[in-house]
């Protein structure tokens, strides 16, 4: 079993403090944010404040905010998309999660809006959100472009959205030109955005799907073969 880091140790005995009512308890090592559900996030210590500004990863995601007061909150990646949703600079919060030794630092675990609203609750480590298995079908409402001009799929009336390869979008044009009836089946998640599916199989309809993915076959050559290179 691999040793547990000094920071994950700090992290563990914080939480037993708070947990214990001062009592350090080291048989057990203290479940940290990315396993949130194996304990109750507001056993937690608290912090209230106003949020300043959103914090941002070099991917422009969010990753926490800063209060008024300077704290700084950070959340698991996963969670930003929800976190944009419930609260915004401006707003009066409470945050349940482990204070670090000698900064200003929370790592949230929980994130409520004061003004009521559904609260931001790490539920568990992970992606943003689970893949699974789909199949979708409808009337294409506009053509998705990479940036290059290239299509790379559609956006359907009910708003979901469709990704192709170029490659095979391009093979695809026709049908993912608005008005046109399309059905796909492949990998995709749902979330506060919206829905958007990686596409295995497309086609006019669930019963004429064609492979994504490979490459177009060869034009066929029925003209015999050709005597080699002299």
């Amino acid at each position: 079993m691999p040793r547990p880091s000094i920071r994950t140790a700090i992290l563990a005995a914080t939480a037993a403090l708070a947990l214990g009512g001062g009592a350090l308890v080291a048989a057990q090592p203290m479940p940290l944010p990315g396993a949130a559900a194996t304990f109750d996030p507001t056993q937690l210590p608290e912090t209230r404040g106003t949020i300043a500004r959103y914090t941002l990863t070099p991917r422009g995601e969010v990753d926490g905010f800063l209060l008024r007061d300077g704290t700084q909150v950070h959340v698991p990646p996963h969670l930003s998309t929800q976190l944009v949703f419930a609260v915004r600079p401006g707003d009066a919060v409470t945050v349940r999660g482990l204070k670090a030794l000698g900064a200003p630092l929370v790592s949230a675990v929980s994130v409520a809006n004061d003004d009521g609203g559904v609260a931001v609750v790490d539920a568990g480590g992970g992606p943003r959100g689970a893949q699974r298995p789909m199949q979708v079908a409808g009337k294409v409402q506009a053509t998705l472009r990479g940036p290059r001009g290239e299509v790379n799929g559609a956006v359907l009336e009910d708003g979901t959205i469709l990704r192709l390869p170029p490659r095979e979008a391009e093979r695809f044009a026709d049908l993912l030109q608005p008005g046109q009836t399309v059905a796909a089946r492949g990998d995709g998640l749902s979330g506060p955005l919206g829905t958007v599916v990686a596409a295995h199989g497309f086609g006019p309809s669930a019963d004429r799907l064609a492979d994504v993915g490979g490459l177009p076959r060869p034009p066929r050559d029925d003209r015999g073969p050709r005597p080699p290179r002299g």
